[in-house]
């Protein structure tokens, strides 16, 4: 199943990225033909942002982004909003990439399930 997660709120000070990417993980660990896309946009993009550092036991989103990627996930990038808000594509982490709202309406099209947080 093709699923499709656009995330909207900032990184940290609400759970909203972190629980859409709990469940992005376990989409992919309980289907093995799982192809899970993670769109993110508004202040999410800065979820991407490479090198975070955050107080131990806390989660760090940059890894759980890692984890999408390394399960054959996709992480793609609102390149309006990164640049809306000054970051440039060497601040963003390995493998995510700038995308477009005609890429958001093809991965939207595809998609078997959409689910906005």
């Amino acid at each position: 199943m093709r699923t499709l997660l656009i995330m909207n709120d900032p990184p940290y000070g609400t759970e909203r990225v972190y629980n859409g990417l709990r469940l992005a993980h376990a989409l992919a660990k309980n289907d093995a033909d799982a192809a899970v896309t993670v769109f993110l946009m508004a202040d999410a993009v800065l979820s991407a942002k490479a090198g975070q550092k955050t107080p131990d036991g806390y989660y760090n989103l940059e890894r759980m982004l890692k984890r999408v990627i390394a399960g054959r996930g996709r992480v793609l990038l609102c390149g309006t909003c990164l640049d809306a808000r000054g970051i440039s594509d060497t601040e963003i982490m390995a493998g995510a990439q700038r995308s477009t709202m005609d890429e958001l309406a093809a991965e939207t099209i595809a998609a078997d399930k959409v689910l906005v947080f």
